[in-house]
């Protein structure tokens, strides 16, 4: 025989565990909104479930109508923190509408006019809409899917709220599954709830873990300084877009980006300015760039833009924008203001370089050391073709090339 009381203790006991560990994640991760809530709903849940133990043995509806609240109150708050998870802003004034409505129901059928029925409907109204409600958010593709957690916790939402339909219909049939009964029947759903509610939770963790894993990754693959890719990255993008490029024979560009006279500014400024021109730098050459484009800092003052299903001439044109919007804050400089100047190599990849990025990189090089050696602040592109002066050719040749 399954003991209702007991199963209540149990529940505050689970909950209470639930709610420490969720204490942890917020400590370790202060960023990590969700856990908040999350955090929240377990003590307030065991709250809300010592209370109505109270119920036991009392006559007075008071505790039954505190641990309701207590309930209700943890399936907002977890429904809150789903929606602080997805980067949604949460709605205090829902759930406090949803809460206040379930429980003056639950009142009213318990006090001015007594009906078991529509009084568990009410009360489970007020559990069931919040997580009916951010349901939807679970179940929506982030990054192309659904996570492993999200659809764990969304299998148990729905599972739930079938057992409150059922627990309702049950009553209006003529059933008693109330606290108030501690029948079996009701102890059965309790375990039942009981090991959904913690399940739950689990599915909240791994989505968490997903999360925190992404973050990793993403990290990986970006330069601390400036946030944008870094040199493995490019690589990975390189390599795709080369056997992309020999499949399809669509050809695609590189730029090599070097600073002017870094070394110069980081000796005369420190280096703490020369971290902040190359910020600078970054946020001013992706004003220039398309969507798809990709900008990656290789190390030191060295940048690369890949630029997807773009020839020699696409590739020239992204290059002079790039050029121009720094020279054109070059000269509104003034005071302390640290002009930067830029070279640039141009490459586009052909059969010969097939799925060998260094192979592109090198090329895009090769039209760098030009650009410095016409007297920098230029760009220049590669020309495999054996030049007929001594000087590479630059920027004003290759602007009348591609004109």
């Amino acid at each position: 025989m399954l003991n209702v009381p007991t199963l209540w203790i149990v529940f505050v006991v689970n909950f209470s565990a639930l709610g420490l560990i969720w204490a942890y994640v917020t400590r370790s991760y202060p960023k990590f909104e969700a856990a908040r809530y999350w955090m929240a709903s377990a003590f307030v849940g065991a709250a809300g479930a010592m209370t109505a133990l109270v119920r036991m043995f009392v006559t007075s509806p008071a505790p039954l109508l505190f641990g309701a609240a207590g309930i209700i109150a943890a399936s907002c708050l977890a429904a809150m923190g789903i929606q602080r998870f997805y980067g949604r802003p949460v709605s205090w004034r829902a759930m406090i509408t949803t809460s206040v409505f379930s429980l003056g129901g639950t009142l009213f059928f318990l006090v001015v006019f007594d009906h078991m029925q529509l009084r568990m409907l009410s009360y489970t109204l007020g559990q069931s809409v919040p997580l009916l409600l951010a349901l939807r958010l679970l179940m929506s593709p982030q990054g192309g899917r659904v996570s492993p957690g999200a659809w764990l916790a969304s299998i148990v939402i729905i599972t739930i709220i079938a057992i409150f339909v059922a627990r309702a219909i049950g009553n209006l049939l003529g059933g008693d599954f109330s606290a108030v009964a501690g029948s079996q029947s009701h102890a059965v759903m309790v375990l039942g709830l009981l090991f959904l509610s913690m399940t739950l939770n689990f599915g909240f963790l791994l989505m968490a873990m997903d999360r925190l894993r992404n973050e990793v990754a993403d990290l990986a693959l970006l330069d601390d300084l400036t946030g944008v890719a870094n040199r493995r990255h490019l690589l990975q993008r390189l390599s795709e877009e080369c056997a992309r490029s020999e499949r399809s024979g669509e050809p695609f560009s590189l730029l090599v980006i070097d600073l002017d006279g870094f070394k110069a500014i980081n000796d005369t400024h420190g280096h703490a300015a020369g971290d902040a021109c190359l910020k600078h730098f970054t946020l001013m050459a992706q004003t220039r760039l398309r969507p798809g484009d990709m900008l990656a800092r290789t190390g030191g003052d060295e940048f690369c833009v890949v630029l997807p299903s773009s020839s020699m001439r696409e590739g020239a044109l992204i290059a002079r924008r790039v050029l121009e919007v720094c020279r054109q804050d070059a000269a509104g400089c003034s005071g302390n203001d640290i002009p930067i100047s830029i070279s640039i190599g141009v490459a586009e990849w052909d059969h010969g370089i097939g799925q060998f990025p260094d192979r592109l990189i090198a090329h895009a090089d090769h039209a760098l050391y030009a650009a410095k050696k016409n007297g920098k602040n230029d760009f220049a592109i590669y020309d495999p073709a054996p030049s007929l002066s001594p000087g590479a050719l630059g920027s004003n040749e290759a602007a009348r090339k591609f004109a």
